[in-house]
């Protein structure tokens, strides 16, 4: 715990209690270098000069002249780079928030502590941050439009499939497509790194248009072999600004002697429509009577979840991971889930839950009769031709009782 001495800590909080009691627990944790505050003013004054601006903020939210939420947005005028923990008595929906806003404005947060402050959850947080602090993770790279054009000419983005399996008998039903950049000397780049950079620069078409070809031809691979699986692609709204989309997706699905309904065209819900709706919406009710899937996507993140089910012949309902990956444990999510879930069968649509990441979000889908589940628990994004080897692990994984009522593990 050497490291930590040297890691400068500032405490603010209004209560002088609260101030000695997180200190003796942080000096106990190894931690010395500690300044305490119980005002904001004297706080950002500390934050302004070199030598005692902190490596990390004990930050409290409710006081009484400038409360937690009103210094943060200080902390964003002074460029701030050090880290952030919120400690609070405020109910974990408010909590949930803060730390919403404080990832709004770019400052890394290391987690939050309920008062009466917890000193195995306040030293579990910070043990995580030592790590990171003594090892900090390399600057990344930033690739130019020039990069993105040269890696679709060169076919460097491969796809990768996630499966979707039924929560009722653990059939695997489909597969979600997802690209990933497998750059000759960086590795494999991750989309967030590079599908904002061809939005802006007129290259989604081109992305678009190699990520269905490869995955329309590995799905009449699939089925020509008698795997019947439905394979999920993704589009963008500047993909659905020209009808001549519909007509590439048509010609590539009878080239590859494909059945319509073994494709899903993914939408993200936040996407779906512009000020003028009639090119997507024609594209759309086209490849449905075409009998293609439309899956609206990340449901619930957007703006016009309801209008965008009143206008669009959706068959299925993908919940988003923010409302799936512990539902169980949080009455918000649970509330959220529950009103999506309950909506899209209404609706007679299929339901995919997204996120699913451990033995208890696979327990809630069971216990609340959601069609099909997607997510880590079940299987990372696999490249086409591990498909078969995990399918075989899977099939173990249910036969040994993933399916029964055993208490999660």
């Amino acid at each position: 715990m050497d490291s930590a001495s040297h890691i400068k800590i500032l405490i603010l909080d209004d209560d002088t209690f609260m101030l000695k009691l997180l200190s003796r627990m942080l000096v106990k944790l190894g931690y010395t270098a500690i300044a305490t505050c119980d005002n904001g003013s004297d706080a950002l004054k500390k934050i302004d000069h070199v030598d005692t601006c902190p490596d990390l903020i004990l930050l409290d939210l409710n006081m009484p002249d400038m409360d937690g939420i009103e210094f943060v947005r200080y902390l964003v005028d002074r460029q701030y780079h050090g880290k952030l923990v919120l400690v609070s008595g405020e109910d974990e929906r408010m909590l949930k928030t803060a730390e919403r806003l404080v990832h709004a404005h770019k400052i890394p947060m290391l987690g939050y502590v309920h008062k009466p402050v917890d000193p195995d959850k306040l030293a579990e947080i910070l043990r995580g941050w030592t790590v990171d602090a003594s090892n900090p993770p390399p600057s990344r790279k930033i690739y130019s439009a020039d990069d993105i054009k040269s890696a679709i000419a060169h076919q460097e983005l491969v796809n990768y499939y996630q499966p979707k399996v039924s929560v009722e008998n653990g059939d695997v039903i489909g597969v979600e497509t997802l690209v990933r950049w497998h750059h000759p000397k960086d590795g494999v780049i991750m989309p967030d790194r590079f599908i904002h950079i061809a939005e802006d620069n007129n290259l989604i078409d081109d992305l678009t248009h190699l990520v269905l070809t490869q995955a329309i031809v590995q799905a009449g691979k699939w089925h020509q072999s008698g795997l019947t699986l439905r394979v999920s692609i993704n589009v963008t709204m500047d993909n659905l600004a020209s009808l001549n989309f519909q007509d590439m997706v048509v010609n590539l699905v009878n080239e590859n002697n494909l059945p319509p309904q073994k494709i899903v065209i993914e939408i993200t819900e936040s996407q779906v429509m512009g000020p003028d709706a009639r090119i997507p919406l024609e594209i759309l009710t086209r490849l449905r009577l075409k009998r293609f899937h439309l899956s609206i996507d990340d449901f619930g993140t957007g703006h016009s979840s309801l209008a965008q089910l009143r206008d669009i012949p959706f068959n299925e309902l993908k919940i988003d991971q923010g409302f799936v990956h512990r539902a169980w444990s949080d009455d918000t999510l649970r509330a959220i889930y529950d009103a999506s879930l309950a909506m899209g069968k209404q609706l007679g649509m299929d339901i995919v839950a997204e996120g699913v990441e451990d033995r208890d979000d696979w327990e809630l889908l069971r216990q609340t009769g959601c069609d099909m589940a997607q997510g880590n628990f079940i299987s990372e994004p696999l490249l086409a031709d591990d498909l078969p080897r995990w399918m075989d692990e899977w099939q173990n994984r249910v036969r040994a009782g993933l399916l029964d009522n055993s208490p999660a593990s």
